[in-house]
């Protein structure tokens, strides 16, 4: 029995023996088993209280899950936003001045190169052609008739009945006649293809647009606005912009071996979130840098087989530009950061202990932090139960998601909690 279980007893005895010379006959057996109750309960929370604590405590061992990482190949995925332009577009112009007298495509219609579109007054330009033919056929007589009188004074010239002179004028005349029926034939040729040109042909297959002139327009071939657009949509163009920083680091790196080569493959993401499903390459990267923005331009081609995308639309694109084959996946959970960014993680280092390990982790791939420094082949990070981590601290490692197992009860130690149990009530 302790100290203060002892002071408590003696004490109930000393009231007991004065409450009953009080009033001995008011006392009943049930009130004083109470009260010896309620004084034996004081005691045992008195000598709980004596009690020391358990040791150990805060120099326990944390128990932690890790992973072993080791050095994989891990794609340099970049993702640049883009705008999507036609692979061709072409304004479509009259090449003749007149009214047009018929529109001979659908707005909005698919058209095949040299289809015809638009029919332009020709009358003017048929009157052309059939005065152009009248010169030809007005210098073809004329050069057969100096021709014939220079091949008549030939033979004279040899038997010296015409003169030097009147040959050479014959010849010269001739020479001038064929002069003119190549000049003529060159017009009639010309306004033959003003008269094609009445018929206005689409110059690129693709999809047309509205119309800016309707029937009865007169337009000329100097006029501002066109008459309407064609653009090529398959394949189709992307244009993307990478800043000329992130350009030079990766030539760096692809320079100094640090990374290998990555494919030209892209993958589109358009506008609602979902991902195009065509895969596109990059066709070349311009050797000019935007100073109003610091980026280059690196244009990809993509097909486009059901028209999903059209000129103007924004993407992001999505594609490799490198492989670094000497980096470590880390699960993200496992990474901390101080307040200036610099990122760290638990490593159990030997003896079981907490070893804490700056790292560079500068970008993400899905669930992980790619690490290019500051962690070693084979190196254990922890990754679960680091809210008990401390620094050189001791630890109880066991494998990430390790199951643990559960056994039931012993006989024995069921009994004595029974015991135990019985003696505290």
């Amino acid at each position: 029995m302790g100290p203060r279980l002892v002071a408590l007893t003696a004490a109930w005895r000393w009231s007991h023996g004065r409450g009953i010379a009080a009033s001995s006959a008011r006392r009943t057996p049930r009130s004083a088993v109470a009260s010896w109750a309620s004084i034996a309960a004081l005691g045992l929370l008195g000598a709980c209280a004596a009690k020391p604590a358990p040791a150990g405590g805060a120099s326990a061992s944390a128990a932690v899950g890790y992973v072993v990482v080791e050095p994989t190949r891990v794609a340099l995925t970049s993702e640049l936003s883009g705008r999507v332009g036609a692979y061709e577009s072409s304004e479509v112009r009259p090449q003749v001045s007149g009214v047009i007298e018929k529109r001979l495509f659908t707005e909005g219609a698919l058209v095949t190169r040299g289809q015809p579109l638009y029919q332009i007054d020709s009358s003017l330009y048929r009157a052309a052609v059939n005065q152009a033919q009248a010169n030809l056929q007005s210098a073809e007589a004329n050069l057969t008739a100096l021709q014939a009188l220079a091949d008549r004074y030939q033979p004279l010239l040899k038997m010296q009945f015409v003169s030097r002179q009147d040959y050479d004028n014959a010849a010269a005349a001739a020479g001038q006649a064929r002069g003119v029926v190549a000049q003529s034939r060159a017009a009639l040729d010309t306004a033959r293809i003003n008269l094609k040109f009445t018929t206005v042909p689409a110059p690129i297959s693709g999809r047309i647009g509205r119309s800016l002139s309707t029937v009865g327009a007169l337009v000329t071939t100097s006029q501002a606005n066109p008459l309407t657009t064609i653009e090529g949509l398959d394949p189709m163009f992307v244009d993307i912009q990478q800043s000329s920083g992130e350009l030079l680091a990766l030539r760096r790196s692809l320079t100094s071996g640090g990374l290998a080569p990555g494919s030209a493959a892209v993958r589109l993401t358009l506008e609602d979130g979902s991902l195009y499903d065509q895969v596109g390459t990059v066709e070349f990267s311009e050797a000019v840098v935007d100073p109003t923005t610091g980026t280059v331009t690196l244009r990809v081609r993509i097909a486009n087989p059901q028209g999903v995308l059209l000129p103007g639309m924004f993407v992001r694109a999505s594609f490799v530009q490198g492989v670094d084959t000497a980096a470590f996946l880390v699960p993200q959970v496992a990474v901390s950061r101080d307040p200036k960014g610099q990122a760290s993680v638990y490593v159990v280092g030997p003896r079981d202990k907490a070893i804490q390990r700056r790292i560079t982790a500068d970008r993400t791939q899905g669930a992980f932090w790619v690490v290019t420094q500051g962690l070693d082949p084979g190196d254990k990070v922890v990754t679960q139960g680091l809210a008990n981590v401390q620094p050189n601290k001791p630890l109880r490692p066991v494998a990430a998601n390790t199951p643990q197992r559960i056994a039931p009860p012993s006989a024995a130690g069921v009994g004595n909690s029974r015991a135990s149990g019985a003696g505290g009530g």
